[in-house]
C-alpha cells in the first residue's frame, strides 16, 4: 500500500466540497451546506472531549458562543476603523477567544473528572448564559450583536456577499479544522487522551498527569468550538444570547452521540443528519424535535456506537465480499421496520394535530392523504401497525444477528487465510 494513501480520503472530501454547489444549486441548499460546515467543526470539537478524552460537557456552547460574539465585535471594529483585515482570517478571532475562555474555565473544571466535571461544565454554562442577560454591552441584550461581513478588506474582488462565497469560506475552514483535529488524534497527546479516557489510574501510574491531559484537550476543543462560532457569526451576521445557552450544548451532544462518539467520522455524520433534519423536517412538521428525541433514544438503546458505528461495522464484510450474506436477513426485517416507522409517524402527527392544532378541526393531511385525526379507524390502524410491526421485528431480529455474525466470522476467516 502506498504510504501516502491516507491522503486519499481528504482529497476526495475536498473534491466533494468543490463539486457540491454545482450539484445542489439552490440558495437553500447552499445555506444548508454552510450550516453543516460549522456544525461539523462544532461536533468534532465536542467529540475531542467526550469521544477522545471521556469528558461529558454540558456547557460546550460557551466557547462556541463567545467565539461568535467576539468575531462579530471584531467585524464591527474592522468596519468602523477601515482596517485592512480580510474576512477569511477572522474565524481565528473566534478560535482564540474560545481558547482563552477554555484556559480560564478549563483550569478549574478539569481538576475533576466524570460526573463532577459534567456538573461543573453545566454550572459554567448557566453562569455565562446568565451573564449574557446582564452584560448588555458585550452580548447586545435581547437583540444580540449585528454585523456585516462585506465591510472587510476584499481580496481578489471577493466581497463575501453572495452565499456561494460564504459557502466556500466555511468549507475551507471545515476541511482545515477536520484535518487538524484528525491529526491531533494521531499524536502521542491524542493517544494519551484515549488512555485517560479508558484507564486514568494506569495513565497516572506511568507518569502522566491526567488533569493536565484533560486540560490540554479541553483547550484544544475550546479553540475549535470558537472557530465554529466565528464562522456562524460570519454566516448569520448576527449573534444572540441564545448561542451560549443550554440548548446548543445539548444539540451538539445529540450530533456527536447520534453519529457515534467512538469514531472520527461519527460526529460528521451526526452534524450533517441533524442539520438536515432541523432544516428540512421542520418544514413539514411542528413535531420534528420529537423525532430527533426518539432517534436519540433508539440509538442509545440499540446502536450505542452510533450511526457511524453501524456504517463502519459493515466495512470488513464489504472488503471480504461477505456482505451479500446479510442482505436476505435485512430484507426480512424491512417490512416490520416499515410498519413501525409508518405507525410511529401516524401516531406522532395525529397526536400533534389533536393536541396542538385542535382549533383547526380534525381534518388533516399526511403525505398527501386526507383523513380525520379523531377517526377510530385511524387509531386502530396505528395500533395494528405498531403491535404487528413490533412483534414481527422482535421475532426476526435474532436472524439478522445470526446472519451478521456468520458473515463477520466468514470475513475473519478469509482475512486469516489471506
Amino acid at each position: 500500500m502506498n504510504r501516502h494513501s491516507y491522503l486519499l480520503p481528504w482529497f476526495v472530501a475536498a473534491a466533494v466540497v468543490l463539486v457540491l454547489p454545482y450539484v445542489f444549486t439552490s440558495g437553500a441548499a447552499l445555506t444548508m451546506m454552510s450550516l453543516m460546515g460549522f456544525a461539523i467543526i462544532f461536533a468534532l470539537s465536542f467529540n475531542m472531549l467526550l469521544g477522545q478524552t471521556g469528558m461529558l460537557s454540558f456547557g460546550h456552547a460557551v466557547y462556541y458562543g463567545l467565539g461568535g460574539f467576539m468575531t462579530a465585535h471584531a467585524l464591527n471594529v474592522i468596519a468602523a476603523g477601515k482596517w485592512p483585515i480580510p474576512l477569511p482570517v477572522l474565524p481565528l478571532v473566534g478560535g482564540l477567544t474560545g481558547l482563552s475562555f477554555a484556559i480560564l474555565f478549563g483550569w478549574v473544571s478539569t481538576k475533576r473528572a466524570g460526573t463532577a466535571f459534567s456538573m461543573i461544565s453545566l454550572g459554567i454554562g448557566e453562569l455565562v448564559a446568565a451573564c449574557s442577560l446582564i452584560l448588555r454591552g458585550f452580548f447586545g441584550g435581547e437583540g444580540g450583536v449585528s454585523t456585516s461581513r462585506t465591510e472587510t478588506l476584499r481580496l481578489f474582488g471577493i466581497s463575501f456577499g453572495p452565499q456561494i462565497q460564504v459557502y466556500y469560506l466555511i468549507a475551507a475552514w471545515c476541511l482545515l479544522c477536520m484535518v487538524a483535529m484528525y491529526a491531533f488524534t494521531r499524536t502521542p497527546l491524542g493517544r494519551m487522551c484515549n488512555a485517560v479516557r479508558d484507564n486514568p489510574e494506569r495513565a497516572e501510574f506511568v507518569g502522566y498527569s491526567t488533569q493536565m491531559v484533560r486540560f490540554i484537550a479541553f483547550c484544544v476543543a475550546g479553540f475549535f468550538a470558537g472557530v465554529a462560532g466565528g464562522l456562524a457569526a460570519i454566516h448569520y451576521e448576527i449573534v444572540t444570547a441564545s448561542v451560549v445557552g443550554a440548548v446548543p450544548s445539548g444539540y451538539v451532544l445529540l450530533m456527536a452521540y447520534i453519529g457515534g462518539v467512538a469514531f472520527f467520522i461519527g460526529p460528521i455524520i451526526g452534524a450533517v443528519l441533524m442539520t438536515l433534519l432541523q432544516i428540512s423536517l421542520s418544514d413539514y412538521t411542528g413535531a420534528w424535535q420529537l423525532y430527533v428525541g426518539v432517534m436519540f433514544v433508539l440509538v442509545v438503546m440499540y446502536a450505542p456506537w452510533g450511526l457511524g458505528g453501524l456504517v463502519l461495522m459493515h466495512g470488513p464484510l464489504l472488503s471480504a465480499g461477505t456482505f451479500r450474506r446479510v442482505l436476505p436477513a435485512y430484507a426480512l426485517v424491512a417490512l416490520p421496520s416499515a410498519m413501525l416507522f409508518v405507525g410511529g409517524v401516524l401516531l406522532v402527527e395525529t397526536s400533534h394535530h389533536l393536541l396542538v392544532k385542535a382549533t383547526e378541526g380534525p381534518a388533516m393531511q399526511l403525505l398527501g392523504v386526507d383523513y380525520a385525526a379523531n377517526s377510530p379507524l385511524v387509531w386502530i390502524a396505528i395500533v395494528v401497525l405498531l403491535v404487528v410491526g413490533g412483534v414481527l421485528l422482535k421475532r426476526l431480529a435474532p436472524r439478522v444477528s445470526e446472519a451478521f455474525h456468520a458473515a463477520r466470522q466468514d470475513a475473519l476467516s478469509k482475512r486469516i487465510a489471506a
